[in-house]
């Protein structure tokens, strides 16, 4: 709902480089906000709500001039007003001459006052009699008197409040004509919003029909324009939060404009506002906020891209970027837009407009300063608060998976972007995160998952309570102070002609110069003397004088009130105000201080222990605690040589041995004793491959003795190869070719492998591109096997001619079949229905879905053998595998089923009863489906099966029928209706850190060939066991992630968890339909045993020793498709 003033074209283009004044301005200004964005916040909001009780203050209290319900009072009367003159110079006839004088210096000059009542009423105006006041003509429902300007002031006074013709209503209640609006401070809220509803329906019945039409679409498209906003924001990522910081911000530009308005003494007319208000909004609309956030989120995420294995850039520096790149198309539509709004404020248009673009063109203007101060600091913390919510989610999804928490921590640390640097004794903890300093994100150094919303409730409920304050305190603050609308804000000049015409044209007759000053009517209402009218509401005061009360006596009474008085009197010394201010300022920046300090030092529960140790085991203990020891060998007890690691020295910082040798070794028993105080990590290699070789240290044990995982696999490797058991297999291992240095043993060590001596290198190979759904993908495959990668690559080929693999999702559940048993077949039975009924359905689903934020229990599948009950759960994993997460959830539904349900005599056997089926060939996963079910298709031209594949559609047709569907038959096979699913899904499942046991049934896959109308090959492959994940296990390990991210699926997906997963097993299954196709064609056209000596061996073997097929025809009985 956004009408732009600018065509498409003017806002499309990027300006040149060498006349951009505007970038480097603004990109500066962001640049600070970004640096400090909670104090950019914090400042610009205390400084709108001050604005905002400044706009209230006159109006709420009615200290000075008119109320905001248009009612009137004696100081607001030449509000509005309208001077007209009559004499020779305007040939007798009355003619309006604004602020002029007349050129008859003798014309007199007089104020017509027009005292209104309701149409029908009775009443009786009673004229001090030392008053000069004129009666003029009018009708019946009001009274009009000319009045000297010297005797205004006593006139109103004394018509304050004026009796009725009887005195009384039906109900014998006295009653008197009170001017509206007159002593509003002791009236009730209803009264005042009854009040404004009846001036409201006055309004809206004096005005014309199309005016109120004009009206209500103005403010529907308003409405429909921040309707818009919320929309646009959340396709964006946000819900409500960022769309409600731009109406902030953009409030926040109207309160300041109107006070820049008020100090140029520009008046405000709040009529016109109010119908002008919404076609500048719908017209200006909230476009650029929407440009620069969606520039900020590309920013975010292209420097998510560029960091790789980096630190990364800061968050503020995505927030710049997107400025630097965005900031001129912004600030020249600003420009603009206030050049054209100056020209009609410029343009002496009479009725309000001058004013009104005046205050707009000020309201865009404090719109692009807070835009990039205000907007973009919101920005920063919406990205931390983003960044923060993936870190905790991946860390909790990894832990619901059965990761420890401190390898989720680390592994969730290591993903986020930015990255924060830790410090070395946090890198082992498993609570908060920690940052060195400068790389701290925007809430500090340490953050919870709980903080984020903390920070939104108490940035929301301070702003709330600071405007709560101001507005408990406007009635004890000096009333000297200036409004902005309340004072100055002008109504629409009166219609002199409609409201004096006739009391006017009486006055010609006389032939006398005057000057007539025609004031708005002051309005009257009936009111019951319940509601008594202050003496101080009918003093004698000017109507050019500030109307003031004593504030204190508007709250409090007698000796309290005496007390505050007195106490708020004292307040309004210069000197001790200011001293005041002063010390709140302090103590607000010294609370700040000591809440954080405190925040950060509160340790989750059951994570200190832990924390002390990680901390003991990287250094970080004080030196008082931890007694410097000279490390020194023992040549006698320890036999193996001093140690070649890389750990330095705790005393002089040389790498272990490379220590001075002329020092005293330790002995056993102080070895053992160090041991025994956990000191183990200041003893030396050789004297902790003694302690191990003699049982004192057992090798599971030494990633948790000595807290330094890398140390502990060349401890490992060093005892094997000398246990004196093994010896003769094992001693070359210590210095064997198996790599163990430079990896990042922290992701193994409780999550992938245990007694770990190293890692095992792999080949990695690319096949691809792919086109696979329109997307296109590059496969990675650790595979030891030659021309697997190639033979893919050509499938590949092949099918991106014949425009890429369409993939479909035909299922999507993880299962685990547990097996119980029951002391009788008929209480198996009655478990088996009873599991079977909505009710067993429903109790186990809410149990089970109670484990997980992310398994949901999908199906319950059962089955009877004897006593023994088998029951397999089928429920979504999210991005996870999830065998983890369903064991977690089948424990707790089994727990309620035998406690809560009346199964009591139920006995778990085994949570895993091989009717799941895991890792083995099993019907149930081919008819039943495990994962994810997949099929994939492709159509090939048979001009590309010729040319790339060298082979024909009817040859391939054949061979499928014959290998792939009537060979597997014979053989007996389960789920084997393929060519080689396996190789290619073990390639992948290796390459992308999948269980590698898991291919048994992932590799379930029948091939399909046949030959369309068309006469092109038509290929499918039907998997419908594929099991993957992209969090946990072997994804969380940094090369295995790596190419997830080359896939783009790596982690958990942000928006709709398991979608990640899901796209991985379609990767996975057109992979299969490449390498099928390819090895398909190549057995056909006789090729493999060719390719495979030719990349195998140095050279092929003869055809003697290694005969190839021939092309042949087979027997005519046996053909099943045309041949050519």
């Amino acid at each position: 709902m956004q009408l732009p003033l600018l065509p498409p074209s003017l806002t499309t283009k990027k300006p040149p480089p060498q006349w951009d004044p505007f970038t480097p301005m603004v990109t500066g200004l962001s640049k600070s906000a970004c640096i400090h964005p909670i104090h950019t916040i914090v400042i610009i909001a205390l400084l709108a709500s001050t604005t905002y009780i400044s706009l209230l203050e006159d109006s709420l209290f009615e200290r000075s001039g008119n109320n905001w319900f248009g009612g009137a009072k004696r100081g607001a009367l030449l509000n509005g007003s309208v001077r007209v003159g009559l004499g020779e110079e305007t040939q007798w006839k009355w003619k309006e001459i604004g602020n002029q004088d007349m050129e008859d210096k003798s014309a007199t000059e007089l104020a017509l006052l027009t005292l209104s009542f309701p149409v029908g009423s009775k009443f009786s105006v009673l004229v001090p009699a030392n008053s000069s006041a004129i009666t003029l003509p009018s009708d019946l429902s009001s009274a009009v008197y000319a009045i000297p300007h010297s005797e205004l002031n006593t006139f109103v006074d004394s018509v304050a409040e004026l009796p009725t013709v009887d005195g009384f209503d039906n109900q014998g209640r006295r009653r008197r004509w009170v001017q509206v609006g007159l002593d509003r401070t002791k009236r009730g809220w209803g009264e005042r919003v009854h009040e404004f509803i009846n001036t409201f329906i006055g309004l809206v019945k004096n005005a014309e029909p199309l005016d109120i039409a004009i009206m209500f679409l103005g403010y529907l498209s308003m409405h429909l324009t921040f309707l818009s906003l919320f929309m646009s924001m959340r396709r964006l990522g946000s819900n409500f939060w960022l769309a409600t910081t731009v109406l902030f911000s953009s409030t926040f530009a109207f309160l300041f404009a109107s006070i820049a308005t008020h100090k140029m003494g520009v008046p405000i007319n709040m009529i016109l506002l109010s119908e002008g208000l919404p076609f500048l909004v719908v017209t200006i609309g909230f476009e650029k906020p929407i440009i620069l956030t969606r520039a900020v989120l590309e920013a975010s995420q292209k420097k998510a891209r560029q960091a790789g294995s980096s630190n990364g850039a800061p968050i503020q520096a995505a927030v710049v970027a997107a400025v630097r790149d965005k900031g001129f198309e912004i600030v020249r539509d600003y420009i603009i837009e206030i050049i054209i709004l100056s020209l009609g404020a410029a343009s002496g248009v009479q009725g309000g407009l001058r004013q009104f673009c005046f205050l707009a063109a000020w309201i865009l203007a404090f719109d692009c300063i807070l835009l990039f101060t205000f907007y973009t600091a919101i920005l920063v913390i919406k990205l931390e608060i983003n960044r923060i919510k993936r870190h905790v989610a991946l860390r909790k999804a990894l832990e619901e998976d059965g990761v420890s928490r401190r390898v989720a921590e680390n592994v969730a640390r290591s993903n986020e972007w930015p990255r924060i640097n830790m410090s070395e004794g946090d890198a082992n903890d498993g609570g908060d995160v920690t940052a060195k300093v400068g790389d701290a994100g925007v809430f500090g150094n340490r953050v919870r998952d709980s903080s984020v919303g903390k920070f939104k409730v108490l940035m929301v409920t301070g702003f709330v309570l600071v405007n709560i304050f101001n507005l408990c305190t406007l009635p004890f603050r000096d009333n000297s102070s200036s409004t902005v609308i309340a004072t100055e804000s002008q109504a629409a000049n009166v219609d002199v002609w409609a409201l004096a015409g006739a009391s006017l044209d009486s006055m010609i007759s006389d032939k006398v110069p005057m000057v007539i000053t025609v004031l708005k009517p002051i309005e009257y209402e009936l009111r019951h003397l319940s509601v008594e009218v202050s003496p101080s509401a009918t003093g004698s005061r000017g109507y050019d004088s500030n109307d003031s009360f004593d504030g204190p006596d508007l709250f409090v009474e007698g000796m309290g009130g005496k007390v505050v008085e007195s106490l708020l009197k004292s307040l309004e010394d210069p000197v001790l105000s200011k001293w005041i201010f002063v010390a709140l300022a302090m103590s607000l920046v010294l609370n700040g201080y000591l809440f954080n300090a405190a925040r950060w030092s509160v340790k989750e529960t059951g994570h200190s222990q832990e924390y002390e140790a990680s901390t003991i085991a990287n250094g970080s203990t004080d030196n008082a605690l931890a007694p410097v020891v000279v490390e020194r060998i023992v040549p006698v007890n320890c036999t193996c040589g001093g140690g070649a690691g890389t750990r330095h020295s705790i005393e002089n910082g040389l790498p272990i041995g490379q220590e001075t040798t002329n020092e005293v070794g330790r002995t056993l028993t102080e070895c053992e004793e160090m041991l025994k105080e956990k000191r183990a990590r200041e003893l030396n290699d050789a004297e902790l491959v003694e302690l191990s070789l003699r049982g004192k240290i057992p090798g599971y044990a030494l990633e948790k003795t000595l807290a330094d995982t890398g140390r502990a696999v060349r401890i490992r490797r060093s005892v094997i190869s000398r246990t004196p058991a093994t010896m003769d297999k094992t001693s070359l291992l210590e210095r064997s070719l198996l790599p163990h240095e430079h990896y990042d043993y922290d992701r193994v060590l409780g999550a992938c492998c245990e007694n770990v001596i190293g890692y095992m290198p792999l080949p990695v190979g690319i096949a691809g591109p792919l086109n696979i759904d329109g997307e296109i993908f590059y496969l990675p495959m650790a595979t030891t096997e030659g021309v697997l990668v190639a033979s893919t690559s050509r499938g590949c080929k092949a099918i991106n001619a014949g425009g890429g693999a369409v993939t479909v999702l035909t299922g999507d559940g993880m299962t685990r079949g547990p097996v119980v048993e029951f002391p009788s077949v008929r209480r198996a039975g009655a478990a088996k229905n009873w599991i079977d009924s909505e009710e067993g359905q429903r109790r186990l689903k809410k149990a089970f879905d109670s484990t997980s934020r992310f398994a949901r229990l999908q199906t319950i599948k059962t089955a009877l053998a004897g006593t023994y009950l088998f029951i397999r759960f089928r429920t979504t994993t999210g991005d996870a595998m999830g065998m983890n997460m369903i064991s977690k959830g089948v424990e707790c539904a089994l727990h309620v089923m035998s406690t809560e349900c009346g199964f009591d005599d139920m006995f778990i056997v085994s949570v895993s009863g091989n009717y799941c089926t895991d890792k083995k060939p099993a019907a149930i996963n081919w008819i039943e489906g495990r994962g994810k079910s997949i099929v994939a298709e492709a159509i090939i031209p048979a001009a590309v099966v010729k040319s790339v594949l060298k082979s024909d559609v009817d040859a391939l047709v054949e061979l499928n029928i014959s290998k792939n569907l009537i060979g597997s038959a014979m053989a007996g096979s389960v789920g084997g209706f393929n060519a080689h699913a396996a190789n290619i899904v073990t390639a992948v499942f290796l390459a992308t850190g999948q269980d590698p046991a898991q291919n048994v049934e992932s590799s379930n896959c029948i091939t399909v060939m046949k030959k369309t109308v068309e006469g092109a090959l038509q290929i499918s492959v039907s998997m419908p066991s594929i099991e993957v994940g992209t969090i946990g296990g072997g994804t969380i390990l940094e090369p295995q992630g790596a190419m997830l991210d080359l896939l783009g699926v790596r982690g958990a997906h942000q928006t709709n968890p398991g979608d990640n997963a899901r796209k991985l097993a379609r990767i996975v299954a057109a992979a299969v339909l490449a390498g099928e196709l390819s090895l398909c064609s190549a057995l056909a056209a006789g090729h493999l045993v060719k390719s495979h000596m030719a990349h195998n061996r140095s050279a092929p073997t003869s055809r003697a020793t290694t005969p190839v097929p021939t092309e042949k025809a087979p027997p005519a009985g046996l053909t099943m498709t045309a041949m050519r």
